[in-house]
């Protein structure tokens, strides 16, 4: 039986970094549009929705004609903004997490994670990885690493450089396969596994690293891991967003299908 498949976006006004970064609107659109239009090239959920904190979110995203939901307002995070929608979403059995501030995400990325959870039914979980090349990229905090078995499920994520060489050497960044993975905060989860893993407290290793996905493993759940070649583009900082509008200004954003 085919799985059918839902794309929820959870997003939340206030940012640290980048105050109120999913209206701003240099490009012409808030930068939520610009992500709800890249999930939308998707072609396998059967729809997309925005899971709001605020009104204003969910007036702006109706505004270019997109559907959006209010949620709790008090939720920790993402995860629980997602469970709040998915709850409703009797008839789906893979819930898609996109990350609102995501706007380059890929459509074949989104099917990716999909036909990843779909095919292994061990999986309670899929997401993304793809190789790093920097060293500077593997020793930054912020960029969340990935190591996986042999059958490309998750061992373990951390913001510390994982798997740990003994004796470095800059070749290590060139090794192919890969050796070094940054996971992309993109997650597939089965409907009902997301409603459970919500309802948890934050584990051990989650609170270390501040990693929700360790939730996940540390509970004994499996994520199935797929390899792509280029990272989504995340908006965190007004650097982030300057880079985004240049390159929207010079035609290489795609545009709404």
């Amino acid at each position: 039986m085919k799985l059918r498949s839902y794309i929820v976006i959870p997003a939340r006004l206030e940012s640290t970094r980048l105050p109120r970064k999913l209206l701003l609107a240099d490009t012409g659109k808030p930068l939520i549009q610009h992500t709800y239009e890249a999930a939308s090239r998707a072609k396998l959920p059967a729809g997309l929705c925005v899971a709001a904190d605020c009104a204003e979110i969910v007036d702006a995203v109706r505004r270019f004609g997109g559907s959006a939901v209010l949620t709790d307002p008090h939720h920790a995070s993402g995860t629980d903004r997602v469970a709040e929608v998915a709850r409703q979403l009797a008839d789906v059995d893979i819930v898609v997490n996109v990350q609102a501030d995501e706007p380059l995400i890929q459509g074949a990325s989104i099917d990716r994670a999909v036909e990843l959870l779909a095919a292994d039914p061990q999986a309670s979980v899929a997401t993304l990885a793809t190789p790093i090349r920097s060293r500077k990229q593997l020793n930054d905090p912020a960029c969340v690493k990935v190591v996986m078995d042999e059958a490309g499920r998750a061992l373990y994520f951390s913001r510390s450089p994982i798997p740990h060489a003994r004796q470095w050497s800059d070749d290590l960044l060139s090794a192919d396969p890969p050796l070094f993975y940054q996971h992309v905060g993109l997650y597939a989860y089965r409907r009902e596994f997301l409603l459970k893993i919500a309802a948890m407290p934050r584990s051990r290793l989650e609170q270390i690293e501040n990693l929700e996905q360790l939730r996940v493993l540390e509970s004994g759940h499996r994520i199935a891991v797929g390899v792509v070649d280029e990272p989504s583009f995340g908006i965190d900082t007004p650097d982030d967003y300057r880079a985004f509008v240049a390159r929207y200004r010079a035609g290489r954003v795609p545009h709404a299908a």
